[in-house]
Order: structure tokens, then sequence, then C-alpha cells
């Protein structure tokens, strides 16, 4: 088997200094974000009434924005959800109001606007509702890394692993950075998407440190730089080709897949830019900054053969 690509030979450990700074400076400031102007959270985890109506056509979400806001409703979250004819009207819960006078309001409002406009659902989260998705949401995610860190615990030596939870962690606080900065609303689908770039995420880096692994192992004569550059090298072209299939289904769904998966695009979009990115530079850079060495692998090949003998 063929353990490194003659074509490519991009000294990828050359810009390691100048990788780990950007990344030091990307999380410290999703960080400060996060702190300061938290995630714009959606209506699934604060609660609040969800209104779809219909159009017979195109709906002009402009005008439906004014028009709400003229009529004490400047909170609304309006979309389209679909097509250009549907609209979904999303709005934080009011004290002293219930579900079916704000949705038959809000309904009246639009209707005095366009006459052709018609009632689909209504839908409405209780704010105890919202705290419980917004608790499990986050238990979530953080039994999804808990459980990654056994893995790969078990999976690499003690260094390799180590680069693999910093890359991991490293592309969950940058993603939810993004969202930060630019107040995209954060809803379920985003926290499904946030899951889903850490099983990318850390798919991609399992697949370089498999091959710094065998590289360590089978190549001899050459420094760990060296054996690092060429194992990224010989995984590149299915990293890369991996990366841009899947950001161009990505994009599709982010410009014509409606303004309702928005936020599950964007985020899936980040994920494996930074995904992609982390398998390259960050946790191979860990490895140097651990001073990986063939010993390392050698080791855990000791470790392995003295649990087998003990086996009864």
């Amino acid at each position: 088997m063929q353990i490194f690509s003659k074509k490519l030979a991009i000294d990828f450990m050359a810009k390691r200094k100048l990788s780990m700074a950007i990344s030091i400076l990307l999380i410290l400031g999703s960080i400060i974000s996060l702190s300061t102007r938290g995630l714009n959270l959606g209506i699934d985890f604060t609660g609040g009434y969800l209104i779809e109506v219909g159009y017979q056509e195109s709906a002009d979400l402009t005008e439906i924005r004014q028009v709400l806001k003229s009529h004490d409703y400047a909170d609304a979250q309006v979309q389209h959800f679909g097509t250009s004819k549907d609209v979904l009207v999303r709005l934080a819960p009011r004290a002293g109001s219930n579900q079916a006078s704000i949705s038959d309001d809000i309904f009246k409002v639009l209707e005095k606007q366009s006459a052709d406009v018609s009632m689909r659902r209504v839908e409405f989260v209780g704010p105890q509702i919202g705290e419980e998705l917004r608790e499990q949401g986050g238990m979530a995610m953080l039994i999804a890394l808990f459980g990654i860190l056994i893995y790969v615990s078990f999976r690499f030596q003690l260094k390799s692993a180590a680069g693999a939870i910093f890359a991991l962690i490293h592309d969950v606080i940058i993603t939810l950075g993004a969202f930060s900065f630019i107040q995209m609303s954060f809803d379920l689908s985003v926290l499904a998407a946030i899951l889903a770039v850490i099983g990318y995420s850390l798919n991609d880096t399992v697949v370089v440190l498999d091959r710094i692994r065998e590289s360590f192992r089978g190549i001899r004569k050459k420094t760990p730089t060296e054996i690092i550059n060429i194992s990224i090298n010989s995984t590149l072209s299915r990293t890369v080709i991996t990366s841009v299939t899947t950001l161009i289904v990505l994009i599709a769904l982010f410009y014509y897949g409606g303004e309702v998966i928005h936020g599950f695009a964007f985020a899936l979009m980040i994920g494996v830019l930074i995904g992609t990115y982390s398998s390259i530079y960050i946790a191979s850079s860990t490895l140097m900054m651990m001073n990986i060495s063939k010993q390392d692998f050698l080791e855990h090949i000791k470790e392995d053969e003295k649990e087998l003998d003990e086996m009864p």
C-alpha cells in the first residue's frame, strides 16, 4: 500500500504557528461574543407562537413585517416556509395574552393587508417547554462530546487523542461563535447541525490521525514534521473531495431550500469549512506541540500486545 502521495508535497507544518495563532484568535473572539452577545435563541428554546399562513401569489416579506410592526408586532420574525407563497410568523410569548387571541389578531392584520391569505397552522411553545428544550439540547451536546472523548481515548494513544479532542472543541466553539457574532436565530435545527458538525469533524480528523499513525510506524529516516506532512498530503485529495461535494449540497440548500433551513445549512457550511481546516492544521499541530515521536506509537503497540497477552 502506498503510504504517501508523490504528486503532493505541501509543507503544511511550516504554517502551523500561524494557523494556531489564527485559531486562538477565532476561539477568543467566539468566547467573547458568546459571553457578551450570547446566542439569538429561537422560539424553540425561548417559547412563543408559530403561525403559518399561505398566499395565492408570492408574498412580500418586507410589507408583511411593516404591517405587523404598525400593529405592535415589531418583534415578529417573518420568513418564507418552503415556497414564496408560504409564510411563517414567529412571535415571543406575551404576558396577559392567550394563544388564540394572538394568532387570531395576527391573522386579521394579515387579512387586512391581503384578502387571499389563509391560515395553515398555529403552534405554541410555552416558556417552560422552551427552557426544557434548551437544557436538553445543551445536555445532548455535552453527552456527544463526552462519548467522543471516551472513543478517541481508546482509539488513539494519548497525544493523538488530545489532538482530536482539541480539534473538535475548536470546531464547536467557532461555529457557535459565528452564530453569536451575526446573531442568526439558533433553534433546534441549528442544534442538530452542530451535532452533525461534531460527527463530521471527528470523522475527518480520525482519517488524518490514522494515516499519521501508519506513517510513523512505516516510514523510516524521516523527522516527525516530514512524516506528518506526508500523511496530510496523502489524505488531502480525499479530504478536499469530501468537503467540496458536501459544501455544494449545503450551498444549494442555503440558497434554494427556503429561509426555514438557512440556519441549519449555514451551521453545516461553517462546520465543514472549520472541520476541514482543523483536521489538517489543528490536530496535527497539536501533535507537534506535544513533541510526537515514533516511540509514542511503538509504546501504544506494546500496550495493545500486553493487553492481548493478559486476556484468558
